[in-house]
């Protein structure tokens, strides 16, 4: 009785055991039909991280790390294309020029990451610094008390100022695509320069002008120009001054806004559109010689007034903050009609 106990006991425990083996070597079947794969993913502040996965979707290796994709980003590939072993998912900001990149990857699911990445130009910023001069201007003071024999004399020698510029600059292939001011620093304030005027002399001479011919004929290119500005003015004799020119956008940098609108209620318009000082009434047309090879010709009408803009100073309207700064300031030449 004893023996066919212990004889059954010993068949109970061969059971279990064959039951338990049967069930490790199932579990086993089953992990080898699971593949695990190793995706690295690269996050668009370049952060890289590896992770084991047994997902089989871009979206869902992400879900499973806890990664969300912004609506500004882009997932390449994506989110419903199937991993392989050793995948890369890249995540990038949707730039302008990588939507030809995305459209490739849409048509074309043999495109490696490689290829796709490799159609993505990065853009670099850097701080920049550059000292520019600022242009002294010339006073002129008559002097009453002077001998009618006293010519005019120079009191005081003008001096260039300088300003240090600090720019934020964007490059793409280390060419500059863009550049934005930071700050501006005054280290030396221009000097003007100073002339000192024989009143009588002066007075004697704008009599001569008065009562004799002008010693010089200034020619009128408007006669012989074909844009609509110069039409307008080809009957009128133009005056030549030199002006102190810069360039300026509509952005709030520039004059503290960015619609675009001018005092006279006009629209700005690239190489059309000038501010003048309020001596040249809204409407007076502009040729500047050294513009010639520009879309206009060279001939500006004045629609807009700046704060900073005196009679012996031109302001340029640019569609670009980058082309404003990168005209820059020059004393140039230009035939006034007014």
């Amino acid at each position: 009785m004893i023996e066919n106990e212990k004889a059954s006991l010993s068949v109970k425990r061969i059971a279990c055991i064959a039951i338990l083996l049967m069930f490790i070597l199932g579990v086993s079947v089953m992990a080898t039909n699971v593949q695990l794969n190793n995706v690295k993913i690269i996050l668009s502040n370049n952060y890289e991280m590896d992770v084991l996965t047994t997902k089989t979707k871009v979206g869902e290796v992400l879900e499973e790390s806890h990664i969300v994709v912004l609506p500004e980003e882009v997932v390449v590939p994506n989110m419903e294309s199937s991993i392989t072993d050793n995948s890369t998912i890249t995540i990038t900001k949707a730039l302008e020029e990588g939507s030809s990149v995305i459209k490739l990857a849409e048509e074309n699911n043999e495109v490696s990451i490689e290829q796709l990445l490799g159609d993505y130009t990065k853009v670099t910023e850097k701080i920049l610094t550059e000292q520019v001069e600022i242009p002294y201007e010339t006073v002129t003071k008559q002097n009453e008390k002077a001998e009618e024999s006293a010519t005019n004399k120079v009191v005081k020698q003008g001096e260039n100022g300088l300003k240090e510029i600090v720019y934020r600059a964007k490059f793409r292939n280390d060419v500059e695509i863009e550049r934005s001011v930071l700050s501006e620093t005054i280290i030396k304030e221009p000097v003007n320069k100073v002339v000192e005027e024989n009143k009588a002399v002066a007075t004697r001479a704008s009599e001569q002008r008065t009562t004799s011919s002008p010693a010089k004929t200034v020619s009128n290119p408007a006669k012989t120009a074909t844009t609509s500005l110069a039409k307008k003015v080809a009957g009128k004799t133009p005056v030549v001054k030199t002006f102190n020119t810069s360039a300026y956008c509509s952005c709030s940098k520039c004059c503290g806004k960015s619609n675009g609108i001018t005092s006279s209620g006009a629209k700005a318009t690239s190489w059309y559109t000038v501010a003048a000082g309020s001596a040249y009434p809204v409407g007076t047309v502009i040729y500047i010689p050294a513009l010639k090879n520009k879309p206009n010709g060279g001939w500006f009408v004045v629609q807009d007034r700046g704060g900073a803009i005196s009679n012996n100073k031109l302001d340029i309207y640019m569609s670009t903050h980058t082309g404003a700064i990168q005209f820059g300031r020059r004393s140039l030449e230009c035939y006034v009609y007014m």
